[in-house]
């Protein structure tokens, strides 16, 4: 088999891989029905994939609020918490786990397909701090035996130093912080001409971006994951889609039912993650939307493709990698507003940095604006794990049209 297939799975033939998946769907759903909340989901015969659709998909939102009721994992997992890897706390707020089996998170299948191999020296961008992200991609990078630097994402000024004295030949992390890197490398005439590839995710690469890595002759490809799933859909060519990962069920159905939609059209991107038996996943919203594109990769690999991240089913979005949700901004208002003002938060896009807004309906005098503002701000960071600015605006002001993330970056066609 050529070298550039992660294993054999990557070629399957169509009918292979789904009765390889309906065998271990039959089995997931069989463990999963031992937890009542599953089991009351789980009632209907699956003798087909798509009997999936008889089951009620599974929402974040419900993930967050039965994990307030039953901390840590609203009694959803199988296994004692003394049994797991490492246990995260994500946003939201949301716990997640892996455990100790290879390659759980899957993410190095995406790094092989984007070149990735033992001759790489790979600066690690992601957390490693409270998400798993860090973890994730640490976790793949050794399976493919790459040498590592454990940089997370914060000080560029020295991240562009280290890259440059340890020869750095590829990258992990958000496509903004890459590029921030590179600018404080050429500005303080630190060479980093052995970076030649870069696998990005947990943020949007903006076509201005993706210009900018072509002209640095940067290799770079997306793939597609979450917390909660793991990896989802990886790039391995260029103008080639995502192909889905071998180890989950995609499905894409219209958002807010549980009815698929045909091949082609948008819709609300539904996974069940086959390989995680610590806490079965089964038909997981992640509130991203996509469609599946016809036919197979030009690779070679056979498991069908999806466009990508086309947006939000709801008002949730993710900025500088981090999800922010409607709820995170309530609580920020009923924190510290004891009349509950009406909040929106922008969220746009200059100089190649995503920028925070939240408009509050509050009237005050000056000086306890500037005392205001700075407890929001303080109350952003600590609810959003994000930095942004605060602007009052008059009773009123702002539309009745029940937004509460208003989300106005161009994301380019």
């Amino acid at each position: 088999m050529s070298p550039i297939f992660f294993d054999s799975k990557e070629v399957r033939s169509s009918d292979e891989r789904e009765n390889d998946h309906l065998v271990s769907l039959k089995k997931l759903i069989e463990k999963a029905k031992t937890i009542s909340l599953h089991s009351n989901r789980l009632k209907n015969e699956i003798s087909t994939l798509s009997d999936l659709q008889k089951i009620d998909v599974f929402r974040k939102s419900d993930l967050i609020e039965i994990q307030k009721k039953n901390l840590p994992f609203g009694n959803l997992n199988f296994k004692e918490l003394s049994e797991f890897s490492h246990i995260y706390r994500s946003p939201g707020p949301i716990y997640d786990l892996d455990g100790y089996d290879n390659n759980w998170w899957r993410f190095a299948r995406a790094l092989n397909a984007a070149g990735f191999n033992n001759k790489d020296i790979v600066q690690n961008c992601f957390s490693y701090h409270f998400t798993p992200a860090g973890m994730m991609f640490d976790e793949a990078a050794k399976i493919l035996k790459c040498t590592i630097f454990p940089a997370g994402g914060e000080n560029s000024d020295m991240q562009a130093e280290i890259m440059s004295e340890i020869n750095t030949t590829g990258y992990v992390g958000i496509p903004d912080f890459l590029k921030i890197i590179i600018e404080k490398a050429e500005n303080n005439d630190l060479p980093i001409s052995n970076l030649k590839k870069a696998l990005f995710s947990g943020g949007p690469l903006f076509p201005d971006v993706a210009e900018y890595f072509k002209s640095k002759n940067i290799n770079f490809y997306q793939c597609y994951g979450t917390a909660d799933l793991g990896l989802i859909a990886y790039e391995a060519d260029i103008n080639d889609g995502m192909i889905v990962d071998e180890d989950i069920i995609l499905e894409i159905v219209k958002p807010g039912t549980n009815e698929r939609v045909p091949n082609g059209e948008v819709g609300e991107v539904i996974v069940t993650v086959l390989n995680n038996y610590e806490l079965p996943i089964i038909r997981f919203a992640t509130g991203d939307l996509s469609t599946i594109i016809e036919g197979q990769s030009k690779t070679g690999r056979t498991n069908i493709r999806i466009k990508g991240w086309m947006g939000r089913a709801d008002q949730t979005t993710k900025v500088r990698g981090m999800f922010v949700q409607p709820s995170q901004i309530a609580k920020i208002v009923d924190n510290l507003f004891t009349n509950k003002p009406k909040a929106k938060l922008i969220v746009s896009r200059e100089n190649n940095r995503d920028n925070l807004k939240l408009l509050i309906e509050h009237v005050s005098n000056e000086n306890d604006k500037i005392a205001l503002n700075e407890k929001v701000v303080d109350e952003m960071k600590k609810i959003l794990n994000l930095n942004g600015i605060v602007e009052f605006v008059n009773l009123g002001s702002l539309p009745n049209d029940g937004k509460v993330i208003d989300d106005v970056r161009d994301f380019g066609d």
